[in-house]
């Protein structure tokens, strides 16, 4: 598929397809643990099939955002649990020499090969949209490594082992990347939340560098590098953000989607930003309805706007406020609303 032909073709529409980051709330109609989701390839794929399934009005298939995953490849230690996602437990880095010494891991350490594998056997199920892979950002990754609660103070205190970090954890996401290019998706969307929290100034030196080195490294017209930052800051760094590469950029709910869509030039795709905590997770139906004609109707007057989630949904949120989004969006289109 030519993904900026997509792109274009998407942004050409007058009634947008939603697209969510959904994919964990397949354990409830799978009848299994996230635990097991993660540890399997076959289970990934089938999954990414059910969801697809599940909501035929979506844009595009989006994998697991599993933000512990690289972090493993790299040493970290995870918690694990049946009912939510992985989380990255301690730092591994904690001076210049620990920086110095750390190895890129090979492709395929950890749970690393479960992931791409999945993506290729999900490419064989579905067509009849992309299907994205999904991969941590070079700043949140670097902050998992070195203690997420002081990855800023060591960029305004400790830079020079910032940038060694970031270095190496780039250069493993390019290879990353290009596996999962190889096994057939379609793009992955990055997810770099971290860089959120950072200053206009510390977001260029320390997040749009290696973003956009990725982005150069990996995106052809057949592979797209969509972007995803759910940081409360990023209304101040969208200058910087535009001009990463990406033409698909995705934010969280932490900002007023309405301002932000009003910040990005016309050729590039803006999703977001229906809260996952409050809406899917905890919301009713009627509220997460409620919320999603609200935000169409501050943001679908942008013919570059695309309705979504703010962030990953969580695994245990009820279906019926997943499928009351597209039942939002539609209300929209139709002046029901």
């Amino acid at each position: 598929m030519n993904m900026m032909q997509w792109v274009d073709d998407t942004l050409a529409l007058e009634r947008k397809k939603g697209l969510l980051v959904l994919s964990f709330p397949a354990i409830q109609k799978m009848g299994i643990t996230v635990r097991e989701l993660i540890s399997s390839s076959d289970l990934q794929a089938q999954a990414m099939k059910l969801v697809a399934d599940a909501t035929p009005e979506a844009a595009a298939s989006v994998s697991m955002m599993d933000l512990s995953l690289e972090a493993e490849a790299f040493g970290s230690k995870i918690r694990f649990s049946d009912n939510e996602v992985p989380t990255v437990v301690g730092a591994i880095i904690e001076d210049e020499d620990e920086a110095e010494e750390l190895e890129i891991p090979a492709l395929g350490t950890g749970r690393t090969q479960i992931y791409i594998d999945a993506i290729e056997k999900a490419v064989q199920l579905i067509h009849d949209r992309p299907v994205f892979a999904g991969t941590i950002g070079p700043f949140s990754l670097a902050g998992r490594l070195m203690g997420v609660a002081d990855a800023m103070v060591y960029c305004l205190e400790e830079p020079d082992m910032v940038h060694i970090v970031l270095d190496k954890v780039t250069r493993f996401l390019i290879d990353y990347i290009k596996a999962y290019r190889a096994v057939g998706a379609c793009g992955v969307l990055m997810a770099e939340p971290l860089a959120g929290i950072l200053s206009p100034a510390l977001e260029e030196e320390f997040s749009h560098a290696y973003v956009k080195r990725i982005v150069e490294a990996t995106q052809t017209d057949e592979f797209l590098i969509g972007y995803h930052n759910c940081g409360n800051n990023t209304l101040r760094q969208t200058e910087s953000i535009a001009k990463t590469g990406c033409r698909l950029l995705h934010f969280g709910n932490a900002i007023d989607m309405g301002e932000m869509v009003g910040k990005i030039p016309e050729d590039i795709l803006v999703m977001g930003n229906v809260d996952p905590a409050s809406q899917f997770r905890n919301g009713t139906p009627e509220s997460v309805k409620a919320a999603t004609i609200e935000l169409m109707r501050k943001c679908a007057s942008r013919r570059n706007f695309v309705p979504s989630s703010g962030c990953d949904i969580p695994p245990l949120s009820p279906w019926e406020n997943i499928m009351a989004f597209f039942d939002g969006v539609n209300a929209f289109y139709n002046g029901e609303a």
